[in-house]
């Protein structure tokens, strides 16, 4: 009986398996002789594909890009219901990869699905009626935001030992050891607040926009 066959080695197979190192052990787990190793295939095998360790790394994060969901600036919902469901699902796919987040930090650079995302988002806040400079800065803002909050964790921070603070010195912390516990609950409430006073801060700079045009 024949032996089966390994499968073939691929681009999509080699980011696949590369995001799951990244997600499960960080970005300095990422090696081509590792991944070589994940794969079961020699290393210089994986040049065929890639040519740098970085260029896996560029590939991992644009596939996280990928995941995020645009269909929002295409199917008629309004701008401010388009940037807060983008957002939403913006952090989401952060929130499964947070180890990659800092390369998508550093921009898109020439990522074909982080410009598509750029892309989406501009266009729709100038088909709104935004100023080309505005709906610029208006992408740079989200992207602050929406990465910063995937950076790391607040309530997260937070020690789970009350002895840590000493209200002496702390008087206000009193209850701060029982944060981490509802890390989810306090992170997602914490991005909702901020996300609706940064659209309601844009929504007033909006009306001014329509009233000189």
């Amino acid at each position: 009986m024949a032996r089966p066959r390994k499968p073939l080695l691929s681009t999509d197979r080699i980011v696949e398996t590369a995001r799951a190192l990244v997600d499960t052990e960080g970005l300095a787990a990422v090696s081509t002789r590792r991944l070589a190793a994940e794969l079961g295939v020699s290393g210089p095998s994986l040049y065929n594909h890639f040519r740098t360790k970085d260029e896996i790394l560029e590939a991992v994060a644009d596939s996280v890009s990928a995941q995020v969901d645009l269909s929002m600036f295409e199917d008629g919902r309004d701008w401010r219901t388009a940037l807060h469901d983008w957002a939403v699902s913006y952090r989401g796919a952060l929130r499964d990869h947070p180890n990659i987040v800092p390369v998508l930090a550093r921009g898109p650079g020439r990522r074909p699905a982080a410009l598509r995302l750029a892309d989406a988002a501009y266009g729709a806040m100038v088909e709104a009626g935004w100023p080309p400079a505005q709906a610029t800065s208006i992408g740079a803002l989200m992207r602050y935001f929406i990465m910063g909050s995937a950076l790391g964790s607040f309530a997260g921070g937070f020690v789970d030992d009350a002895s840590a603070y000493d209200p002496a010195d702390y008087p206000h912390l009193g209850q701060a050891h029982l944060l981490a516990e509802q890390q989810e609950k306090i992170d997602e409430r914490a991005f909702e607040t901020g996300l609706t006073a940064l659209l309601d801060g844009l929504a007033l700079q909006y009306e001014q926009v329509r009233q000189h045009t």
